[in-house]
């Protein structure tokens, strides 16, 4: 996905324009939720989610998302995470 289909999936859905997030190479964070849901496009690096005992890897041009207070992790890459990152209030 590009940010042009990006952008067009976050007006389609109702969400509110993407900030960029800028993540250090290697770097984590633990256990965690967020008062929104998210879109985000990876647009540099990769960052590794674990949800549901599985966890997935997103690299460039992949997109992920987070359910409103969905407990999950983060562990970036070797060159960290660059995304756009829509968050919209429920």
């Amino acid at each position: 996905m590009n940010k042009e289909q990006f952008l067009q999936l976050l007006v389609r859905e109702g969400f509110p324009d993407p900030v960029e997030v800028h993540q250090i190479p290697n770097g984590s964070l633990g256990l965690h939720t967020h008062p929104f849901e998210v879109r985000a496009l990876i647009i540099k690096g990769s960052i590794q989610i674990p949800l549901n005992g599985q966890s997935a890897n997103y690299h460039v041009g992949e997109m992920f998302s987070l359910d409103f207070e969905r407990a999950h992790e983060e562990s970036y890459g070797l060159d960290g995470v660059t995304y756009l990152a829509s968050r919209r209030s429920v």
